[in-house]
């Protein structure tokens, strides 16, 4: 029987536009390299023994047509020069045996740095709540080491994928960014 837990996982991100909606939608995914295969949205755990892979080579894993499981962060605007943003933050522990976390954020008026901190920090924080607290994040940030120290134990690292774009008149803009699984 196939495990139905990944292996690996992939971040990607595109933008689309275009005066439907929908269509703006499909080029963002083009953009991000998705939109060939069957998209199903999941919540936001990062498995036990995963690893981050590049775009490139998850990509060389996938069959067009196949049902690909990520959790997907999306935004849309047809207002022009509004300000959107969709992103993926990952949370990962220091030890391969637990489980992180992957938050989905998407925004209006943020940039690239900002959304993308603010996804990181909501996996940060997700995970370190399953310690039984509720942390105030900048408390156990680490600046020097670039790490989220939730106890002796448990350090967490994080990174994001961000997808900012900028409403135009007559279009809908589109932004997406994912974690894409690969079993």
């Amino acid at each position: 029987m196939n495990s139905m837990v990944p292996s690996r996982i992939f971040l990607t991100r595109g933008l689309g536009r275009h005066k439907e909606k929908l269509a703006s939608f499909e080029l963002a995914l083009r953009e991000a390299g998705i939109s060939p295969f069957n998209l199903v949205k999941i919540s936001s755990i990062f498995p036990p023994h995963c690893r981050l892979i590049s775009r490139e080579e998850g990509l060389t894993h996938l069959k067009h047509g196949q049902i690909l499981h990520l959790v997907m962060s999306e935004h849309a605007t047809d207002e022009a020069h509004r300000w959107i943003a969709a992103s993926i933050g990952v949370a990962k522990p220091n030890t391969p045996d637990h489980y992180g976390y992957l938050a989905e954020h998407h925004s209006f008026g943020l940039n690239e740095h900002d959304a993308g901190h603010h996804a990181e920090d909501l996996a940060a924080f997700m995970l370190a709540t399953i310690v039984g607290q509720d942390f105030d994040l900048s408390e156990i940030w680490d600046e020097e080491k670039s790490e989220y120290r939730i106890s002796d134990s448990l350090v967490v690292t994080t990174q994001n994928i961000t997808q900012t774009g900028q409403g135009e008149a007559g279009l809908w803009t589109t932004a997406v960014a994912a974690a894409v699984c690969v079993l």
